[in-house]
């Protein structure tokens, strides 16, 4: 059996290296199948391939299954890429995974593809296809997957399949394709999650989260309790990772990085005696943040903490889950915390969030600057909206940064307020880069 996993080319709307490590651990994952000779994995969706490689990747792979990582903002070349595997490697099965089919199921029925991925872990559904293809099949549904037989869709038998956090295959950095996504994060003004000029190493540390933000697909797609990985095998992959390439800080990719925080004093005590002794960034709540926990994360080489301020007027607050209720003292209390302690705050502020104003939002970003904040802004993505009927350009405006609704929110004046939050010129970008060594094998444009 041979496989290929891989995430099409497509120009990116926004550009998260967290995002794209589910490609990497579902190949990991693969591999551990003694009836799967090879496993190839490329990830084209970081502008580093273009069609002819692909093409000469699929004509010459192979490859008895495809499997097509899929995302809100990826699904544009998805039609396409089909079409080449189809002329290409005619004998391939395709089956597709991801946020946008874990979301959406039935959107990805249209396609020519022969399995999608619909619940539990991505590597779990991908590897019932696999198997199933070695067995001559599939010739019905699958748990977590729905399966299509001569032209009809069945839907799973069963809910997809989850793993415990050590049982996840950590990415393989010799295949990440590290010198484009720093070119992604090299212009601060387009607001990406990363930090230029210097190199990134993603750690996935945790999935699932108990806080449960209706704009977030994280509680749907890996549930409300959280799986997380031990201190130890964290602190082991950085060093493993860190000495084969020149990573210049960490990024724990967790829904809420703090929720644990016996396991993040854990962690923190670990870097404050090596040998590893890295600067990190990572993403959590204001709720789950205390003066304490900042000071020693402080000292521990944080560099960065990314926060869901989302909105600081109290009448749209009503619509987040109550962790989410956030009094401006109590954002500039933590905003304090974090000056103490030498750490970049980071706050996600909503744009169109029900119940709030242009005029609002402007005096939430205003709050956010005035405390040294960064402000990364989002547009309000309403994901239980989508709907299987919804074509590709339509589900292609549920990408965090245009309105999902075309006519649905307000004037043309009101619009365009919106967007010059996302779109309007920034002045306000990073300097955290210059708290982080730069490694000196690690040369940037």
């Amino acid at each position: 059996m041979k496989v290929l996993v891989i995430w099409p080319p497509h120009v990116p709307s926004y550009f998260n290296a967290g995002h794209h490590t589910p490609a990497f651990m579902t190949a990991g994952h693969l591999r551990r199948d003694p009836g799967v000779s090879r496993v190839d994995v490329y990830d084209a969706g970081v502008l580093n391939m273009n069609w002819k490689a692909v093409g000469n990747l699929l004509f010459q792979g192979g490859y008895d299954v495809v499997a097509v990582m899929n995302d809100f903002d990826a699904v544009d070349g998805l039609e396409r890429f089909i079409t080449y595997v189809r002329e290409l490697s005619p004998h391939s099965r395709v089956v597709t995974f991801g946020r946008l089919s874990s979301m959406n199921p039935g959107h990805f029925m249209r396609y020519d593809l022969d399995a999608i991925v619909q619940s539990g872990d991505y590597e779990c559904g991908v590897a019932h296809v696999v198997r199933a293809v070695a067995d001559g099949g599939p010739t019905g549904p699958l748990p977590g997957v729905a399966v299509r037989v001569a032209g009809t869709w069945h839907a799973p038998r069963q809910p997809g399949d989850t793993l415990p956090a050590d049982q996840w295959v950590l990415p393989d950095v010799a295949e990440i394709p590290y010198a484009a996504q720093d070119r992604l994060y090299f212009n601060d003004d387009h607001k990406f999650c990363g930090i230029p000029f210097r190199r990134e190493l993603v750690v996935p540390v945790a999935r699932g989260c108990p806080v449960n933000c209706d704009f977030c697909e994280v509680p749907s797609i890996f549930g409300l309790r959280e799986r997380r990985l031990s201190v130890d095998r964290a602190v082991a992959y950085i060093e493993e990772a860190y000495a084969r390439q020149p990573f210049e800080y960490v990024a724990f990719y967790a829904p809420t990085f703090t929720l644990d925080r016996r396991w993040v004093t854990e962690l923190c005590e670990r870097f404050l005696t090596g040998p590893v002794q890295p600067r990190w960034k990572c993403a959590t709540t204001l709720h789950h943040l205390t003066e304490e926990l900042v000071a020693l994360m402080g000292r521990a080489g944080c560099v960065r903490i990314s926060v869901g301020l989302e909105t600081l007027e109290a009448d749209a607050q009503g619509t987040l889950p109550r962790a989410k209720h956030i009094e401006e003292d109590r954002f500039r209390t933590v905003a304090q915390w974090c000056a103490q302690a030498g750490v970049e705050l980071n706050a996600f502020v909503i744009v169109g969030l029900p119940g709030t104003t242009p005029q609002g939002v402007a005096r939430t970003v205003a709050t956010a600057r005035e405390v040294g904040a960064r402000v990364r802004p989002t547009m309000y993505t309403p994901y239980h909206a989508m709907s299987p009927e919804l074509s590709t350009p339509q589900i292609s405006r549920y990408n965090r940064q245009l309105i999902a609704e075309p006519g649905g929110t307000g004037d043309a004046d009101e619009r365009a307020a919106w967007y010059a939050f996302m779109f309007g010129a920034e002045d306000r970008l990073t300097t955290v880069f210059e708290s982080i060594p730069q490694h000196p094998d690690h040369v940037t444009a």
